[in-house]
């Protein structure tokens, strides 16, 4: 590097946003994560012993120091290292960095550092093609994602790396960047004349939802965007605090874990009937810019899975919810989307209609069993073979019902459907009870017998089978 190019370097770097300008050089500066990289741990062992000989993946939110830790190992190892963002580089360019890589290990007996930001925008191939170097020992890989690895990063190169989960700073480790930023002479604002009332600084802190990188954006922009008063001091108040970072940052993306994970929450908050959590996660998604037809879509599920029998409008509502928001759209069509998620998290639950999934178990343990004849279709062979003869018609009979056999013989006796003691499902149960005695005298069971439980594994397993049939 020449003098020419080394001072370009130096003015890029004083014109760098403050994150980039403020971010730490050793572990000593580091802030958070004492879980991985505190005093005595592995992480931070292996930097610095500059041993970090297998591949790891960093994982976690925006500005929690994924960047910051491949920089300073960067600064402290031996090895080469190499730095490529999976956004703007390809395969040809991987390629090219694995020749260096490999020239380098034969000439030099060096060893190359490879890290890779934002690895799960690689797609399949683009992560096959980087693995047989990973394995050759060709690079050591330094991987950063905002997304579940396990999801989103091919098992095999998972299966080669440790992975290590970061998670937002904590509101005082903001904080002590925020008050650094504006103490550092070099890098911050140590050399200018800025005074941040405390409840400024409280707000910034609170609004960045443990991300230091928004945190130091809001400051640089409420600093650069405030004019000096007479005495040729920057202040800072809560109003100029308001104005840099208007609003809550939203951890939210429409394709990664935020996304599941609230859905999730959602979910699980209308099913445990809590109505103000479920308000929550409904507007934390739609802020965020969720599809109200994806989560519509999930009230209807819903509504037959967890509310069910116990209240039968419950679907009708759901339903009626997901056409009247096509007819009107946003923002009226709030209206019966909030209706409908009330409607459901205040409802009485059951989950009997997952009934069902036990008699498709009975249909693989049984196998194959011959309709019962007086069941079958007698419109074509009841002369011949009799099929049809001996049903009794339910109506001709008082109340509508009669005790006779409608399963198959092997299978006789055994229940599926148990409804609940919740809402509608109370008096479903209590006629059930009679049918299935008078069922069960004239078919001469002497008891009945339930269904096999099924745990949630073998109910993952019957809905993938039905996904495979329905496509």
């Amino acid at each position: 590097m020449d003098l020419f190019e080394q001072a370009h370097r130096e003015q890029l770097s004083r014109r760098a946003p403050l994150a980039a300008r403020m971010r730490p050089r050793s572990l000593d500066e580091f802030v958070g994560q004492e879980a991985i990289v505190g005093e005595g741990r592995l992480l931070r062992r292996a930097i610095e012993a500059d041993r970090l000989f297998s591949s790891i993946l960093l994982w976690g939110p925006p500005g929690t120091g994924k960047t910051t830790l491949a920089g300073i190992v960067a600064r402290s190892t031996r090895c080469h290292f190499e730095s490529i963002s999976a956004v703007l580089c390809g395969i040809p360019d991987m390629r090219k960095v694995m020749e260096r890589a490999r020239e380098r290990r034969v000439m030099e007996q060096q060893r190359t550092l490879l890290f890779v930001d934002e690895v799960h925008r690689w797609n399949k191939a683009q992560q096959d093609a980087l693995l047989p170097h990973v394995e050759d020992g060709t690079v050591v890989l330094i991987g950063a994602t905002t997304e579940n690895p396990y999801f989103e990063v091919i098992s095999a190169l998972v299966s080669r790396s440790r992975v290590f989960r970061l998670e937002p700073l904590a509101d005082s480790g903001v904080r002590t960047l925020l008050e650094r930023a504006l103490a550092d002479p070099e890098r911050g604002y140590g050399q200018r004349n800025v005074t941040v009332d405390d409840e400024a600084l409280r707000h910034l802190v609170d609004v960045s939802s443990g991300d230091a990188r928004n945190a130091l954006n809001a400051l640089e922009l409420a600093v650069e965007s405030t004019p000096p008063g007479d005495d040729g001091a920057i202040h800072l108040d809560l109003v100029v605090a308001q104005e840099s970072i208007q609003r809550r940052a939203v951890l939210y993306d429409k394709d990664g874990d935020a996304h599941y994970d609230t859905i999730s929450a959602f979910i699980k908050s209308i099913r445990g009937s809590d109505p103000d959590a479920s308000l929550y996660w409904l507007a934390r998604m739609l802020k965020a810019g969720e599809s109200p037809r994806f989560i519509l879509r999930r009230l209807v599920i819903l509504a037959g899975e967890d509310v069910g029998l116990a209240d039968p409008l419950g679907l009708v509502v759901a339903n009626a919810a997901a056409e009247a928001f096509e007819r009107i759209g946003l923002p009226e069509g709030i209206y019966p989307l909030v209706e409908a998620t009330l409607y459901l998290a205040t409802a009485s639950k059951s989950d009997s209609a997952s009934a069902f999934f036990k008699a498709w178990r009975a249909v693989e343990d049984v196998g194959k069993i011959e309709v019962p004849d007086h069941l079958k279709d007698g419109s074509r062979d009841r002369e011949a073979l009799g099929h049809g003869e001996g049903y009794v018609f339910p109506h001709e009979k008082p109340g509508h019902h009669t005790g006779q056999q409608y399963l198959p013989t092997p299978l006789l006796g055994t229940t599926f459907y148990t409804p609940s003691d919740q809402g509608v499902e109370v008096r479903i149960g209590e006629r059930l009870e009679r049918w299935r005695e008078a069922q069960r005298r004239a078919t001469g069971v002497e008891s009945a017998r339930e269904a096999p439980f099924l745990t949630e594994s073998d109910l993952r397993d019957i809905k993938r089978d039905l996904d495979r049939r329905s496509r």
